[in-house]
């Protein structure tokens, strides 16, 4: 499918947020997705996971969350500075940048209001959990490795939508335990959740750009990732 791209501004709540608007060619309303960057900020690997997402029928929005830190995009090989404008990131904020958002594709006539989405990888995915425990304008959400997660779990009972998460059994910073914990939760709470763990994948599986890249499990996600939105998105 065709695509068109440009950046734009979203009012957020301390200024305006950059990000990557992507989405199909031509007229009619479509389903949304935003889709959140890793801690290493809103770089061409985002970008091109929402230009993918837009290329299957979806309206995505990659916002850089480090607004407030002009724009910082680090490289992969700079994890110190990465957990540092990570940790620059408090959760009442982020809820209130991601209504923003949510908002913003909402007023657009391009977008299906009552469809939208979320997904997001490493910080992402941590956002995208605390977003579906926040956030009721979302009717999907599908974390990928999201660190701290398991530190969310006290808000998962406000959990207001399906949930597709994506772990890996060697990854350094989220225990096997954790997951376990995580699945447990959901369970005993009655959300609709599925927590697909793949063998032998690390954190940041997903991204081709990265030592940890696992290809089988990314495409395998990417597949799953597809079908979870087309499911509670597009009907």
């Amino acid at each position: 499918m065709e695509i068109s791209t440009e950046m734009v501004e979203v009012a957020a709540a301390d200024g305006k947020m950059q990000a990557l608007l992507a989405r199909p060619s031509g007229s009619g309303k479509h389903p949304a997705v935003i889709v959140v960057m890793e801690a290493f900020g809103l770089n061409e690997h985002i970008k091109n996971v929402a230009k993918r997402i837009a290329a299957e029928g979806y309206v995505a929005l990659a916002p850089d969350f480090y607004y407030r830190e002009k724009n910082a995009v680090v490289g992969y090989d700079q994890l110190p500075e990465a957990i540092r404008l990570m940790q620059t990131l408090n959760d009442d904020k982020t809820v209130k940048d991601v209504a923003a958002l949510a908002a913003f594709l909402k007023g657009k006539d391009f977008v299906r209001a009552d469809r939208l989405g979320i997904t997001g990888f490493c910080m992402g995915g941590r956002i995208s959990f605390l977003s579906a425990c926040e956030n009721k304008d979302l009717r999907a959400s599908a974390p990928f490795y999201g660190g701290g997660i398991g530190g969310l779990l006290d808000r998962a009972e406000r959990i207001g939508c399906p949930l597709l998460l994506f772990f890996g059994d060697q990854d350094p910073f989220i225990p096997n335990e954790e997951v376990e914990r995580i699945r447990a939760t959901l369970a005993k709470l009655g959300k609709t959740a599925e927590v697909k763990v793949y063998p032998g994948a690390q954190h940041g599986f997903f991204c081709e750009e990265r030592a940890s890249y696992h290809a089988e499990a990314a495409r395998d996600a990417w597949q799953r990732l597809l079908d979870f939105f087309a499911r509670h998105l597009k009907s």
